[in-house]
């Protein structure tokens, strides 16, 4: 799926990187954007609580975006999250991680995850900085694609799912919820850094009678209950957990693997089925960076995730503390 707004973000972000690092514009001031009032009183908000809509947890799938891009302060140092809405009627989050993947090279675009009614793709770290809002933004936040749905039901399930993929990025990074700050549209991106013309996801949201402070209110929401609870983000929290059973002990351990296997081209994955792991159809180039957040030790050996159930054996990898 493709959209004149992925076209136009795509001008601004060639300028951007020329290289693996950020190429900074200095000659922009950015305007100043006061901390937005949060109102609590939302009809979307009100639905989620009464229908008792709770977010899908989030997948995360290693994308082909191969650029690893430290944010302005360093790896794993993003300031907060930017909401963008993919302008495109129709497109499922799947549809979305599919084009992007394909056609980044082309359109040099890409974010972090897509969102929609029934799905959280993660498919880049978000360690690492994305190609998604301009130079200045691209350097600072964590950047998230809300699809367009076409119910009531729909948005508000989909809005569950963006406000918790927020809240669980803000609280995994250790930064407040803060509206225009921390939490951010597209729109006010453009406005305070002047890089874009983009203005989502107001209007997509104006659409359904409701508005970024709404959708703060709600990122707070989920943000609040994170606080000293476990959360359904899968294990990309760090937090350890074991379970133990046929030789195999699992853990959170969130950093980065260099991967190389000196007998072939590519390092072999593996799928681990019923506590055991199996020979997987995919590899992963030599001498390459991943992302991992858990490890399997089995029969003496550790094993490092690198996507949902594709894992690298430590035979092959060095590993790198977050």
């Amino acid at each position: 799926m493709f959209s004149k707004k992925k076209m136009i973000a795509s001008i601004a972000t060639a300028v951007a990187f020329a290289g693996v690092g950020f190429v900074a514009t200095n000659d922009v001031a950015p305007q100043t954007f006061a901390q937005q009032e949060v109102k609590a009183d939302s009809w979307i908000n009100n639905y989620i609580a009464e229908q008792g809509i709770q977010p899908v947890q989030i997948q995360y799938r290693e994308g082909t975006f191969n650029n690893w891009i430290p944010y302005e302060n360093g790896v794993g140092k993003p300031e907060g999250v930017v909401v963008h809405e993919t302008a495109t009627p129709g497109a499922t989050a799947e549809d979305e991680t599919s084009y992007f993947n394909n056609n980044w090279p082309t359109i040099q675009t890409y974010v972090h995850a897509f969102v929609d009614a029934s799905e959280i793709i993660n498919i880049h770290s978000a360690d690492y900085a994305v190609w998604g809002a301009g130079p200045t933004a691209n350097s600072k936040y964590i950047q998230v694609e809300l699809c367009e749905a076409s119910t009531t039901d729909q948005f508000a399930r989909s809005i569950a799912n963006d406000a918790y993929y927020v809240a669980f990025r803000l609280h995994q990074y250790g930064l407040p919820v803060e509206y225009g700050k921390t939490v951010l549209s597209h729109d006010q991106t453009s406005k305070m850094y002047g890089e874009t013309n983009h203005t989502d996801p107001t209007g997509y949201f104006a659409n359904w009678n409701y508005g970024m402070d709404q959708f703060v209110a709600q990122v707070n929401t989920y943000y609040n209950q994170m606080n000293g609870s476990n959360t359904n983000g899968g294990t990309d929290t760090g937090s350890g957990n074991t379970n133990s059973g046929n030789g195999v002990s699992s853990n959170g351990s969130e950093g980065t693997i260099s991967v190389s296997n000196p007998a072939s081209f590519m390092v072999p994955l593996v799928n681990f089925n019923n506590d055991k792991p199996s020979k997987a159809n995919r590899g992963l180039a030599n001498n390459t960076p991943w992302y991992t957040d858990q490890t399997k030790t089995y029969n003496g050996h550790k094993y490092y995730r690198v996507s949902t159930n594709e894992w690298v054996i430590d035979t092959y990898a060095t590993f790198t503390a977050k």
